[in-house]
């Protein structure tokens, strides 16, 4: 089991999915704990403040390292993560690594962003959900919880998911059809109707690297290299 800890303003936001799908299913199996803490609690003084205006000026409000602090201080120690554009950018293998640890602490940002004390002295590592702004770390630190999830066992009905899935091998998903075989004029391919194994295999194999080529040459270049990638 991986226990999850999420320090947020809004610890309401998680609420429904948690209790949805197959992340309810990981509750209810106890592959997964989430442990949700309310960042206001925290707060200082009377209004319980949490943020203030960033020293030098600027637009917005930057959250204060104190309610962090005292948060990450209740907590047993555990790898601790904080979510923020300026962090690395979320991968299957973050996903991968996480999932064989005993506990994870998530920090949401929100405003204009976190004080820099806290990434300097109390995390372990900073990520980002890729190149976009949301308005809070909440968005991220679910897709997580859910990405963590999938992969432990016992979370999903075919324990096969995860293994034949975009990116665990640095390629993206072959296309996927279902019934009928054919829909106006649009036909599945006659190679998944064959009955043969060994050709269906090796369609599905062409298929991703063939996507993943044109898709994701990114990803391509890692498999293959550069002179690969610009073929």
């Amino acid at each position: 089991m991986v226990q999850f800890n999420i320090i947020t303003l809004f610890p309401e936001f998680f609420a429904s999915p948690l209790r949805t799908s197959l992340l309810a299913n990981a509750v209810t199996n106890e592959t997964i704990d989430v442990n949700l803490i309310d960042l206001r609690h925290y707060g200082i003084g009377k209004h319980r403040q949490v943020d203030d205006a960033p020293f030098g000026g600027g637009a917005g409000m930057v959250l204060m390292v104190g309610p962090i602090a005292d948060a990450l201080a209740d907590l047993p120690r555990s790898h601790r993560i904080l979510l923020t554009p300026a962090g690395d950018r979320l991968t299957q293998d973050h996903l991968t690594r996480w999932s064989e640890m005993d506990s994870i602490t998530l920090i949401c940002g929100r405003y204009e962003g976190v004080d820099h004390r806290v990434a300097e002295h109390l995390v372990d590592e900073e990520v980002s959900m890729g190149d976009v702004v949301l308005m809070g770390g909440e968005v991220a630190a679910l897709a997580i919880v859910e990405g963590v999830a999938r992969l432990i066992p016992g979370s999903l009905g075919n324990p096969e998911s995860p293994v034949s899935e975009s990116f665990s091998d640095g390629l993206l998903e072959e296309p996927q059809y279902t019934r009928p075989a054919r829909y106006d004029d649009w036909e599945v391919p006659a190679v998944l109707l064959s009955g043969d194994h060994r050709a269906v295999d090796a369609w599905r194999q062409s298929q991703r690297t063939e996507r993943t080529k044109q898709r994701r040459p990114d990803l391509w270049e890692k498999i293959s290299g550069p002179e690969d990638a610009e073929a």
